[in-house]
């Protein structure tokens, strides 16, 4: 088995997380296959006090399932948040989809930074993943309010991405912009944290 040093841009992702989560993070750092691309451009996130260092993308291949399953569930949700954040849009969306379920106040970054991206169908499915988002005192209103209120200005640049995607390649099937999939989704995250300040 090799170390979590072994894994190209180790330190990078071990920020990804807080700081009581770093021995999970060197357990799951250690199924990581290897990577000759390091993490790219890091974006910085409060969670809960905490400042967290986000990559924009990762490289490494997906780990074999049995080392998965070998993980704890905190460790299979790191996973999959890591996983989130894939160069592949079809890989994202897979581990999305597996992190949508949980309220842990560190799963949020991931999710809501996939809100600015160009894939539709990954917006779709956060959205589909998050139907209490916007009912007030829902766990997933509480979660992604918090976390919205500690970081405006990654809201704000998170819906200029979403204008531009839009702009760039979705005006044509969605000539109004309030009938995108993602400025659907930036407003519930707006109403969220309406809700919760």
């Amino acid at each position: 088995m090799k170390s979590p040093e072994d894994v190209v841009g180790a330190p990078t992702l071990e920020a990804a997380f807080p700081a009581h989560l770093a021995d999970d993070v060197r357990c799951v750092l250690a199924v990581v296959p290897e990577s000759t691309l390091a993490p790219v451009q890091p974006f910085a996130v409060d969670v809960q006090g905490e400042t967290v260092l986000v990559p924009s993308r990762i490289y490494p291949d997906e780990p074999a399932a049995p080392a998965v399953g070998r993980l704890t569930p905190v460790q299979q949700v790191i996973l999959h948040c890591l996983y989130s954040r894939h160069h592949d849009g079809r890989v994202r969306q897979r581990h999305v989809e597996r992190i949508l379920p949980s309220n842990a106040a560190w799963v949020a970054p991931f999710v809501v930074q996939l809100a600015g991206e160009y894939v539709v169908e990954i917006i779709d499915a956060v959205r589909r993943g998050l139907p209490e988002l916007v009912t007030p005192g829902s766990d997933q209103c509480r979660l992604y309010g918090e976390f919205l209120a500690r970081n405006p200005a990654f809201l704000a640049l998170t819906e200029r991405r979403v204008v531009s995607y839009w702009d760039c390649y979705y005006r044509g099937k969605y000539s109004t912009f309030s009938t995108y999939p993602g400025a659907v989704l930036i407003e519930e995250f707006r109403t969220a944290v309406a809700e919760h300040v």
